[in-house]
């Protein structure tokens, strides 16, 4: 028997990437104190990790919308 072909999502470029890898990449590209310029939030701004702003970011949808769109932004 023959499996069915993968689903993919073209149409969604954030499809498979957790927000970790997201906040991960930026802050690779970017550093803390652009990200905070960018998303004005206290945990890009006041001792920031990446735990303490992925809990933010899972709490607050607009704060995670605006760094999902700049992810995608820059992917294309």
């Amino acid at each position: 028997m023959t499996q069915p072909p993968a689903i993919t999502h073209p149409r969604d470029p954030l499809h498979g990437i957790t927000l970790e890898t997201i906040v991960t990449s930026l802050v690779a590209r970017h550093g803390w104190a652009e990200l905070g310029t960018r998303v004005p939030i206290r945990c890009f701004r006041h001792h920031p990790t990446i735990k303490s702003s992925l809990t933010f970011l899972r709490k607050t949808p607009w704060a995670r919308k605006r760094v999902e769109q700049m992810f995608v932004a820059e992917l294309l």
